[in-house]
């Protein structure tokens, strides 16, 4: 059977893998169906289905059994997977600066893979106790950072995953935030207030690109000044915004929104779609248009957030408090932006080496 009849299809609101015979499915498929009543986001049973599928073409392709795979089996896999060719990118002779052939699967695509190969035998460990999972366990993915819970409310800390052994190694990307130039580049370009109130939310109040689309009108309280944000994995958080974000909001609601059926904050404004929710498709094309008339090649949605984090780091704030703005799962994910607050880090090196020679002196 050729590659191409395994495919991931959406069908009554559940991703399926489709096209293989003898049973092959059978295990994938409930798995995704244990993701979906476990109130996994559609985002992520479709990352895993994806996953499933490679896995899948290649037992076919291969001629391994589900049932028999094991530790060497999902090793193969994994080399198979760096050598896989993307089909639409440039040649073999073409690399990236750390010197990777831009042709082939990254680190991460591969690393995504295998959480899916591996949930599925977990799932299969759940439900037949007597059949191992192949793929071994190694240490917790973190340790507990200072400032989570202690004490009486231990027991409510999140338990950290072991990582599996197999994990490829992937670099530790700082995120980079846009300079002062950038964002009054980006800002100057958006001429419409609901695009200016997208930015603004991303770029002072530090929120997802998803979260932005996601917020209903009811969600905001202008004269309060607050969100309702709907996070990642089903969290909710409240977040502050300040008058001039408050100013854009109300005008964009009053002046541009118009009525609609439909409760969400923003709205497309033109075409077929008219009234309806904007989608992420439509969020990233109005930003891609407006940083290449700004000349910022940067000027990514994500990167908006990125500089707001920074932006915190740089002023002092608690991390707890960037934790709790940014709706971070964990504390060593806002930690990162405190290495990208230069200015802060160097004043508090130079504070403390101040004290050291006083000290000694």
């Amino acid at each position: 059977m050729s590659e191409s009849q395994l495919v991931l299809e959406r069908c009554s609101g559940s991703w399926r893998l489709a096209g293989a015979g003898g049973g092959l499915l059978d295990l994938p498929n409930a798995y995704l169906g244990y993701l979906q009543d476990r109130n996994y986001s559609p985002r992520t049973i479709r990352t895993y289905g994806y996953g499933l599928v490679a896995f899948c073409r290649w037992l076919e392709r291969t001629g391994a059994r589900l049932e028999e795979v094991d530790t060497d089996a999902v090793l193969a896999f994994l080399s198979s997977c760096r050598h896989e060719r993307v089909t639409g990118r440039p040649g073999p002779n073409v690399v990236d600066l750390q010197g990777n052939r831009v042709d082939r699967l990254a680190a991460t695509s591969i690393n995504l893979r295998l959480a899916a190969v591996s949930g599925l035998f977990e799932f299969r460990s759940m439900r037949s106790p007597e059949t191992p999972n192949p793929i071994p366990k190694g240490r917790p993915s973190a340790w507990f950072a200072p400032g989570e819970r202690s004490g009486l409310l231990a027991h409510t800390k999140r338990r950290p995953a072991p990582r599996s052994r197999l994990r490829l190694r992937t670099a530790r990307r700082l995120p980079r935030a846009l300079t002062p130039a950038e964002v009054a580049a980006l800002l100057g370009s958006l001429r419409c207030r609901r695009d200016l109130a997208m930015a603004g939310l991303m770029l002072y109040c530090g929120l997802r690109s998803c979260e932005v689309l996601a917020l209903d009108v009811v969600d905001v309280d202008i004269g309060a000044r607050w969100l309702l944000v709907h996070g990642k994995g089903g969290k909710d958080r409240r977040v502050p915004f300040d008058a001039d974000l408050a100013s854009v909001l109300s005008g964009y609601l009053l002046t541009e929104r118009g009525e609609s059926e439909s409760p969400a904050l923003f709205l497309v404004a033109k075409g077929p779609t008219r009234g309806q929710r904007l989608s992420p498709a439509g969020l990233r094309t109005i930003f891609r248009y407006h940083r290449g008339i700004a000349g910022v090649g940067a000027g990514a949605p994500h990167a908006l957030r990125h500089t707001f984090g920074t932006a915190l780091a740089e002023a002092g704030v608690d991390l707890a408090v960037m934790q709790a703005l940014l709706g971070h799962a964990h504390v060593d994910t806002t930690a990162r932006y405190i290495h990208l607050a230069p200015t802060h880090v160097k004043a508090q090196y130079d504070a403390a080496r101040t004290r050291q020679r006083d000290t000694n002196h």
